[in-house]
């Protein structure tokens, strides 16, 4: 496979200039415009951050994408799905008002937002993974499936399982129903935390496989019938239900990439970083940490793959920010410095397995060549 070209340009702008302009150019420049998009559904897959972490993309920024699509003749809308975990985006009620308080809405960024997995995390359609090796059909949001083209805009950060986040997990784990995050995040079954379960029931209405009876008014679930989908876990308004099984890293990261191959496989799809803000942790966070390098600048390509390791790359040239987690950790008597930020910053994760999966199965090439724009 040749070397795919990954365009970048920093975060300098002299007076007189704009960075909306310079991220423009960078779209442009990189083939955003040579795409059919004349009365195609564009989907923006993006992350809108949990409530309380201001890590995220700026909403100027989807903005002037969302503008670039429609002066192609695109309708461009905002997607993202539903979180398996508890908090402020596990359900598209509650996600919807997160990612308004968040700055997303249709006056900040040009167009509308949809939940891709429908209003409890159901809403998906199963989608074949070509090459799959531990993916057979990748269960996606089917607003996301529904779309003529897909743009991946990710913030590419570091991350606690997979070592950073960029485009990759953006679109494999970020398009996956809540059956399809916990597809990829456990082999095990969920379990009850009796002592906040309340016996309304919800729960049970919700399973598809009549695995949930109740004893004494609480909640238990029947291992052999559960087929380990987690509606469970977005039914319950209590947060009784929870994931206690948590595969391996490296086999997260596996079947990450082969969730993003199913996303974009055989229709149009571009992608971009913004490497800012490099906070040690995932936007899923109520808080994020000081970032853990400076502000690098904005890539963008049509190979996901190239894109992640071009970012990565770049990352590892970078020098650690003082007074943050990457900094603290160096800084460590007998600290056994593995000489890579990501992996200095959170010890146990193992990030070059999701791009060499991806390379493996055709998702992309992790060999390119950086265009640098001014």
């Amino acid at each position: 496979m040749e070397k795919a070209k990954v365009y970048f340009t920093d975060f300098r702008c002299p007076v007189g200039t704009s960075l909306l302009d310079k991220f423009k150019r960078l779209c442009k420049r990189a083939g955003l415009e040579t795409m059919d998009l004349d009365g195609k559904f564009v989907a923006i897959k993006m992350h809108f951050g949990e409530l309380g972490n201001l890590a995220t993309i700026r909403p100027q920024y989807v903005k002037a994408l969302a503008d670039l699509i429609r002066a192609k003749g695109g309708k461009p809308f905002l997607t993202d799905c539903n979180t398996l975990y508890p908090g402020s985006r596990k359900n598209a009620l509650d996600h919807l008002e997160c990612a308004a308080l968040n700055g997303y809405n249709p006056t900040t960024t040009g167009c509308q937002i949809l939940i891709g997995d429908g209003l409890k995390g159901t809403d998906e359609v199963k989608v074949p993974v070509p090459n799959g090796e531990y993916i057979r059909n990748a269960k996606i949001g089917r607003a996301v499936m529904d779309a003529d083209v897909f743009i991946s805009m990710a913030h590419f950060k570091g991350h606690e399982a997979t070592g950073f986040g960029g485009a990759l997990k953006n679109i494999g784990m970020g398009c996956g129903s809540r059956a399809g995050k916990m597809e990829q995040h456990s082999s095990g079954k969920p379990k009850v935390n009796e002592e906040l379960c309340r016996g309304c029931q919800r729960c049970a209405s919700e399973c598809g496989s009549d695995a949930i009876h109740y004893e004494n008014h609480k909640a238990h679930i029947d291992e052999e019938k559960c087929a380990g989908c987690g509606r469970c876990i977005g039914a319950c308004a209590f947060d009784a239900i929870e994931t206690v099984q948590w595969d391996a890293n490296e086999l997260l990261d596996r079947k990450m990439a082969e969730y993003a191959l199913a996303v974009i496989h055989g229709r149009p799809s571009f992608h971009i970083n913004m490497v800012m803000d490099i906070s040690p942790n995932c936007d899923c966070h109520g808080e994020n940490d000081a970032p853990i390098l400076p502000n690098i600048g904005m890539f963008a390509s049509f190979d996901p793959v190239a894109l992640d390791q071009a970012c990565a790359d770049a990352c590892q040239k970078a020098q650690p920010l003082p007074n943050s987690q990457l900094s603290d950790h160096l800084a460590e008597k007998g600290w056994q410095c593995h000489h890579d930020h990501f992996l200095d910053s959170n010890p146990r994760v193992d990030w070059v397995t999701t791009l060499e999966h991806g390379e493996k199965i055709g998702l992309g090439t992790r060999e390119y060549e950086l265009v640098t724009l001014k």
